[in-house]
């Protein structure tokens, strides 16, 4: 399996509150490095966060389809697996790139499992491609990050949780974002992240950052920070890459 795990993916633009589709981004070479491993006219599942969230799924749905062909990224097929489509999980073997959408974490976690998804992924020989929470949850072990008020204090949320075991690392998304952001009033880096990587490893990414896995070989491109024991340190710049 080849997988690409990408803090933001693009595909989308925002014009007065609506989506609409644009390419995907080209930073640190992602586009082309997709190409690199695309096969021409390829079947893509799509697979959500959130599987109840039929509008919002279908607004991702309309803006990928059209994302990847934009990148010129020949597509056969591009179909979207929620709520509505479980089954499509089941014939994992008729795609050849399965895409992670973003979105809460361990809302698309339990849906993951609820597909059985970890153990279909491993005899997929094709092409997995993520973005943010779809990132996340590709860790053996996931890091949670909360993000909804109410999760930074609430004793019963688990941080940790099991996760489709694609990487070992545990990636942070959106960092250049959450440098800035607060859940329940705590900071989500200093306050959250810095005591939950005692005795751990975060790999944090700016968007334009991402992780290559090619079958257990994993390089990282981009700007991307490293959080262990409570210390941050900057591994990668814009525009480099480093095997990790």
């Amino acid at each position: 399996m080849i997988a690409i795990l990408t803090s933001s993916l693009g595909g989308s633009r925002k014009v007065d509150g609506r989506r609409y589709p644009a390419p995907l981004l080209e930073q640190n070479g992602l586009v082309e490095r997709i190409k690199s491993v695309w096969k021409e006219n390829s079947n893509v599942l799509l697979i959500s966060a959130s599987p109840e969230e039929y509008e919002r799924n279908d607004g991702i749905l309309y803006c990928q389809r059209e994302a990847f062909p934009m990148s010129g990224l020949s597509v056969c097929d591009f179909l979207l697996c929620d709520g509505r489509t479980e089954g499509l999980a089941c014939r994992l073997g008729e795609f050849d790139v399965v895409v992670l959408a973003g979105g809460h974490v361990p809302t698309q976690n339990s849906f993951f499992e609820r597909l059985d998804l970890r153990r279909r992924l491993e005899s997929f020989e094709g092409l997995v491609i993520s973005w943010s929470a779809g990132s996340m949850n590709c860790a053996e072990l996931v890091y949670a990050l909360p993000e909804l008020e109410g999760e930074g204090v609430d004793p019963g949320y688990r941080r940790f949780i099991p996760g489709l075991g694609i990487t070992r690392h545990q990636i942070i998304p959106h960092f250049q974002d959450l440098k800035t952001e607060r859940v329940d009033g705590l900071r989500a880096v200093e306050d959250m992240a810095y005591p939950d990587s005692m005795g751990r490893e975060f790999i944090a990414l700016n968007d334009g950052g991402y992780i290559l896995h090619d079958n257990g070989t994993e390089t990282l491109y981009g700007e991307a920070y490293r959080i262990k024991d409570g210390r941050m340190t900057q591994i990668c710049r814009y525009g480099d890459s480093v095997q990790i």
